[in-house]
């Protein structure tokens, strides 16, 4: 008996645009965004069916190859994936393969993408302090002589400083694999996408404590302007250890 083909993502889209259970099919990861594909590549795909509706692709629930990954998922469920969760950046810029609701589907995605007002200020309050957190520690493991607990924590510090940022546009912070390509074609308001993306890079890489204070001058001031003071104010007299020691430019 002949061996069963695998199954390939073009042979599965043409199965599952001809079932009128599938309501929507969504791309998602490199093979959604643009100069992001390597010869690894998979084509990562969500498949909306219907709430109530029955399909013979049930059968393919978690099939998993080096072609193809698929997600099978009702309506509701798709709804809510992601919100909250570490899906929502992958959908939030997934591209649309069908959307038999008439722009149902877009319009889901279209609201993962973008933060309601109350969730982004409560989410940029934590990570505000959160970074704060991470930044203190590092400067003052620095000072200390804790090299490597120094550069640690400055690494942490990226980390909460990537969602704050985000947070503060009301947009899901990309993946690191995305980062360069998110910043690039999607700038942070204010943020110079070069400036920021070498701070990000020489923070991470060695802790630098003159780099980490100069950029927390900025994020204090884009914080503040969003809100924020309050967060910042707690920590006291030990903002002077976070700050520039001396008058700088406006740039990381």
């Amino acid at each position: 008996m002949a061996a069963q083909q695998p199954l390939t993502y073009d042979a599965f889209i043409e199965l599952a645009s001809a079932d009128p259970a599938v309501i929507g099919l969504v791309l998602k990861g490199s093979r959604a965004h643009e100069g992001m594909v390597t010869p690894y590549s998979d084509h990562d795909l969500y498949v909306v069916v219907a709430d109530d509706a029955r399909t013979d692709l049930t059968r393919f629930a978690g099939h998993r190859s080096a072609d193809l990954d698929l997600v099978i998922v009702t309506l509701t469920e798709f709804c809510v994936t992601g919100t909250p969760g570490w899906e929502r950046y992958a959908l939030a810029r997934a591209q649309i393969v069908l959307d038999r609701l008439d722009g149902g589907i877009a319009r889901i995605l279209a609201d993962k993408a973008r933060l309601g007002a109350d969730e982004a200020f409560q989410d940029a309050s934590g990570w505000l302090d959160a970074y704060a957190n991470s930044l203190y520690r590092s400067v003052k493991n620095h000072r200390d002589g804790q090299t490597l607990a120094a550069r640690l924590d400055a690494a942490d510090s990226i980390r909460f400083l990537l969602e704050l940022l985000f947070a503060l546009d009301r947009r899901p912070r990309p993946y690191n694999k995305y980062l360069e390509w998110e910043l690039v074609r999607h700038p942070l308001p204010g943020w110079d996408t070069d400036v920021l993306l070498h701070a990000v890079d020489r923070i991470a890489a060695t802790g630098d404590v003159s780099q980490q204070r100069h950029l927390f001058a900025l994020v204090e001031t884009a914080a503040r302007e969003a809100g924020h003071g309050a967060v910042l104010d707690a920590w006291g007299d030990d903002l002077d250890l976070m700050r520039p020691r001396e008058a700088h430019s406006a740039t990381p």
